[in-house]
């Protein structure tokens, strides 16, 4: 068991659905909740959240099957799950309303929730989200799905097939996946039962919404990376706003979190500045 495998001073715990959820909170003003994206944890927004905390209660929760919490005992990893996983947390913590980032994954969790709890959003940021079937799925979660390999992945998940797939998730001139990075995903990885949730996860047939995303009426901004594409928030979403980073990979708030914070607060700071009347 390594540093990252571990509570840190920082962390926070809460019962929700029989898991006890980590989280962290920092900071002062409006609510905002940060989702990071699949075999991530919290700390995938780090750099962004201490910037943001200046000016927001920053929440960052662990999913379930990823970070701390453990797996799922129902083994439910569909996207509607993990909605009503956030949903119920964001009440234990007794926050009415708050704006949500969702990172990947993270993104595809926030449309759910934007979708289907309008009224609790002040405000919606995508990115770098997944949530239209096209999506280019990554070798990582491709070689789960090879039945021969899939009992294989359960027991073991290589540190080097790790590294790989961090590498693979950012731009070829970004310098931040080093050692510690590594070690950091590989020992959340190798926590008990997270090997085999990520797998029950990539073999989870997800239910398809984005026929619904032109319904979404919170006000957004999608961010994403220039080298990415397949989604398109930005042209579904009416009235969206988006930024697009020239470089940044899929792990943008890790590669660029100057950009991503900046990007947050100048839309929710614009958005808070509107009469509203």
């Amino acid at each position: 068991m390594g540093i990252w495998s571990q509570p840190q001073p920082d962390s926070r715990f809460v019962a929700v659905e029989g898991l006890r959820i980590h989280y962290k909170r920092a900071g002062h003003g409006p609510a905002l909740l940060l989702l990071h994206g699949s075999a991530s944890s919290l700390q995938h927004f780090d750099g962004a959240a201490d910037l943001l905390s200046r000016s927001y209660d920053v929440i960052r929760p662990d999913l379930p099957g990823f970070g701390l919490p453990g797996p799922r005992t129902d083994r439910d990893y569909r996207i509607p799950a993990y909605a009503v996983t956030v949903a119920r947390f964001v009440e234990a913590l007794k926050v009415p309303r708050y704006a949500m980032a969702g990172s990947s994954l993270g993104g595809n969790i926030a449309c759910n929730l934007a979708l289907d709890q309008p009224d609790r959003l002040t405000g919606l940021l995508l990115v770098n989200a997944t949530g239209y079937p096209e999506k280019a799925v990554p070798a990582s979660m491709r070689l789960t799905r090879n039945p021969l390999l899939r009992p294989v992945l359960r027991r073991v998940m290589p540190r080097g097939a790790i590294e790989r797939s961090l590498r693979s998730a950012v731009d070829p001139r970004s310098t931040i996946v080093d050692d510690a990075l590594v070690d950091r995903a590989h020992q959340l990885m190798n926590r008990p039962g997270n090997r085999s949730a990520f797998v029950d996860f990539c073999n989870t047939d997800q239910p398809d919404r984005s026929a619904q995303i032109p319904r979404i009426t919170v006000p957004t901004l999608v961010l994403r990376s220039a080298r990415l594409d397949g989604q398109h928030f930005a042209r579904d979403i009416p009235g969206a706003a988006e930024l697009v980073h020239p470089h940044g990979g899929h792990l943008l708030p890790e590669e660029e979190p100057e950009w991503v914070a900046k990007a947050i607060a100048d839309f929710l700071g614009s958005r808070a500045d509107t009469p509203t009347h």
